[in-house]
């Protein structure tokens, strides 16, 4: 078997199952003591569905969540495919159906992606709502956890979600002193939010699915977009704002996963001049 060979069936077969949980600390602006150390898991694309991706996956993934230590799970989208090569398309009911054992355990809220809209988001959102998810797009809920409380700023999807960021940022002036966390599905809506919101948590990149250490470059990226700005991991502003961009679970466009193994983000609150 050539090189190139291996390294397809790597990709295609071997990487696509490993999914990891990896622990980030995330520093944010202004964070009241009494949020320092609360537990997220991010997790984003699913993609049930994908080659080597069924739903004996997500039951995988579903109950490496209920074992993990989170206060709370954030879902940021693409929990379908439109199509991808190799794949078999399964509902937004059966997703939600294999999330509810998850949903049943913990508190876990949820914003649409653009695979979802494509298959009818609006069904999907209701699916997910029975299931005991609460959808958060274009609204904002008042969270606590532990001592600590906060607004949950969901923001419908950039290309296909009509975001509001306005309208959801006025369902908090009841308490505007509490801190925001934004939860939507492409990272490029960052660019738009206000400085009120401390941070940022999106998904829809893949981490760029693959990476390919090229000569003297650390990496080739495959990105959805040419225009994708953030891809993988922890970005800053000048103003303090952050945005985090997890790596997702499943693949899209094509069944592959290179040096970009499949995360479940684990994410603990930190005041930012603590964060690590």
């Amino acid at each position: 078997m050539t090189l190139a060979a291996a390294a397809m069936v790597y990709g295609a077969v071997v990487e696509p199952r490993q999914l990891h949980m990896v622990p980030h600390s995330v520093g944010v602006n202004e964070l009241p003591a009494d949020c320092e150390g609360v537990r997220i898991d991010l997790v984003s694309d699913i993609h049930t569905g994908s080659l080597n991706n069924g739903v004996d996956n997500l039951d995988r993934l579903v109950g490496d969540l209920k074992r993990s230590d989170a206060d709370v799970v954030l879902l940021a989208g693409d929990y379908v495919i439109l199509s991808v090569l190799g794949g078999t398309y399964v509902s937004g009911a059966t997703v939600a159906h294999h999330l509810q054992p998850l949903a049943r355990q913990k508190p876990t809220y949820a914003v649409l992606g653009n695979h979802d809209w494509w298959k009818n988001g609006q069904q999907i959102a209701q699916d997910f709502r029975k299931a005991g998810i609460h959808m958060t797009d274009n609204r904002a809920v008042r969270m606590k956890v532990r001592q600590c409380e906060f607004w949950l700023v969901g923001i419908g999807d950039k290309d296909e979600g009509h975001p509001d960021i306005a309208f959801a940022l006025e369902q908090t002036r009841s308490a505007p002193n509490l801190p925001k966390i934004a939860l939507t599905h492409n990272p490029e809506l960052f660019e738009q939010i206000p400085e009120e919101v401390g941070l940022t948590l999106a998904g829809h990149t893949h981490g760029g699915q693959i990476r390919v250490p090229i000569g003297g470059y650390p990496a080739f990226w495959f990105k959805p977009k040419a225009e994708s700005t953030f891809v993988d991991g922890l970005y800053r502003e000048p103003d303090g704002r952050a945005l985090f961009v997890t790596r997702g679970v499943g693949t899209s466009i094509v069944s592959l996963r290179f040096g970009v193994p499949p995360e479940v983000s684990q994410l603990t609150l930190r005041r930012a001049t603590q964060a690590r």
